[in-house]
């Protein structure tokens, strides 16, 4: 049987916003975009007793064998719903880890979803948002690769066919632990985002927001700080801000144009840095 593959695209946070706390769980709402930055999945049923996973491609080390795909295979079979199927299934990961891009998650998505559309699984939507959310808090926007808006009501709005934003994405080399981040978060701040409208994917609108999580990681990692300021100053962007709970930056432009530019400057400064020029989709 061949290999079915499956594009996964990375996202991006516009803004996060911190709004409060229940259980363990921090209550956010964000402005979410997927860019063209994508890990590749090739997945197929084997006859076999256990799944194989494996990873390959420049982000592929140090990956654990408990890590997003696994999890999603595991709450499938304790509740019975994959019936014994096994699969192997390879990641090209193209997606850098630990960098707020939600790589992990939406794999996990992406096959969750390649499995209700081959009929592989059938379970109820609700059903799927609960798997979802065992996974991880961000793996149900993963369903729909668009424009998403998330709610501090746990509501999610999609706003397909926005304007495509040009983004040169950077990641340092070192990463952030998401838990680690989120564990410092000691305040929160009003619901900015409960009236959702296409308007805030404008640039006028999203320059007046942030990222909260963005002065607890600069405070750790002061070289953060230091690319986002080189970014402000060379490279005209619309705005800067870190996606998710970092270790990536990205940069916004107007223009493709500006967007090379910039990431030919910062080659030249920053030179072992990964980053890469890209658009939203």
């Amino acid at each position: 049987m061949p290999f079915s593959k499956i594009k996964s695209y990375a996202k991006i946070n516009l803004a996060l916003n911190i709004v409060g706390k229940k259980s363990s769980l921090h209550k956010i709402e964000s402005i979410v975009a997927f860019v063209d930055l994508h890990d590749d999945i090739f997945i197929k049923k084997i006859q076999s007793k256990r799944h194989k996973i494996s990873f390959i491609g420049r982000f592929s080390k140090n990956i654990s064998k408990k890590n997003t795909i696994s999890k999603l295979l595991n709450i499938l079979e304790a509740n019975k719903i994959l019936k014994d199927k096994k699969f192997q299934i390879k990641i090209n990961k193209r997606i850098p880890n630990k960098a707020g891009l939600g790589g992990g998650s939406m794999n996990a998505a992406n096959i969750l979803k390649f499995f209700l559309k081959k009929k592989i699984i059938k379970i109820t939507k609700k059903r799927v948002e609960k798997i979802s959310r065992l996974i991880g808090s961000d793996v149900i926007l993963g369903f729909n690769s668009t424009n998403t808006i998330l709610t501090s009501k746990d509501k999610i709005k999609q706003f397909p066919n926005c304007r495509k934003i040009h983004t040169l994405i950077i990641k340092p080399n070192f990463g952030c632990s998401t838990k680690e981040v989120y564990s410092k978060v000691k305040k929160f701040n009003k619901p900015k985002l409960n009236q959702p409208n296409k308007k805030m994917f404008n640039f006028d609108f999203l320059e007046k927001m942030n990222n909260s999580l963005e002065p607890i990681v600069f405070r750790k990692y002061y070289k953060l700080r230091n690319i986002k300021l080189f970014l402000e100053n060379f490279s005209k962007p619309a705005f800067v801000r870190m996606t998710g709970s970092g270790s990536a930056l990205v940069a916004y432009f107007i223009s493709k144009e500006r967007c090379d530019n910039a990431k030919s400057q910062f080659n030249k400064t920053y030179k072992n840095y990964w980053c890469i020029a890209s658009k939203t989709i």
